[in-house]
């Protein structure tokens, strides 16, 4: 996919960029972020891509895991044992890549509830997005919409 392979050359520029980001005007960051994620999701289908299911794992509320087992009738400890696993920082995560729940046309299994950070992905669309920056940084690496949206912020974004 070619935007990740642009996020990649562009990484230390991108760094550079959210580092020296101004900390003056963030309403005027949010607004920009929030034109360019729109912007990027009218002109990307997620089910051509599905590299976030592929690469990386959502963290898992509690509220997650326990709508998730009842889906699949399952206690929430039984949900625990069969998919996920505690992370270093104690967050409840997948087992494995790709996620279970992808299935083979790129659709997810359980789309109708899935979890709260998958429904928020790429997080490129929250309020306060200075705070965020260095997550949508990562972001650009699996995500085209991620790196769309940061190229448009820097194109737009008034310093």
């Amino acid at each position: 996919m070619k935007e990740l392979e642009l996020a990649q050359q562009k990484l230390k520029e991108n760094r550079s960029f959210f580092k020296n980001l101004s900390k003056k005007d963030r309403k005027a960051l949010d607004q920009v972020a929030e034109e360019a994620h729109d912007e990027a999701f009218s002109s990307f289908d997620c089910l051509t891509c599905a590299n976030c299911c592929k690469t990386t794992g959502p963290l898992f509320t509690k509220a997650d895991i326990d709508r998730l087992a009842k889906v699949f009738s399952m206690k929430s400890s039984q949900f625990i044992e069969a998919y996920l696993r505690m992370d270093e920082e104690g967050d409840y995560v997948l087992q494995t890549t790709p996620c279970p729940f992808l299935l083979d046309d790129n659709k997810c299994l359980v789309y109708d509830q899935r979890p709260k950070a998958c429904r928020e992905f790429p997080h490129t669309n929250r309020k306060n997005f200075y705070q965020i920056r260095n997550l949508t940084l990562k972001n650009t690496l699996v995500c085209p919409i991620a790196f769309k949206v940061v190229e448009n912020i820097k194109a737009n974004y008034p310093f």
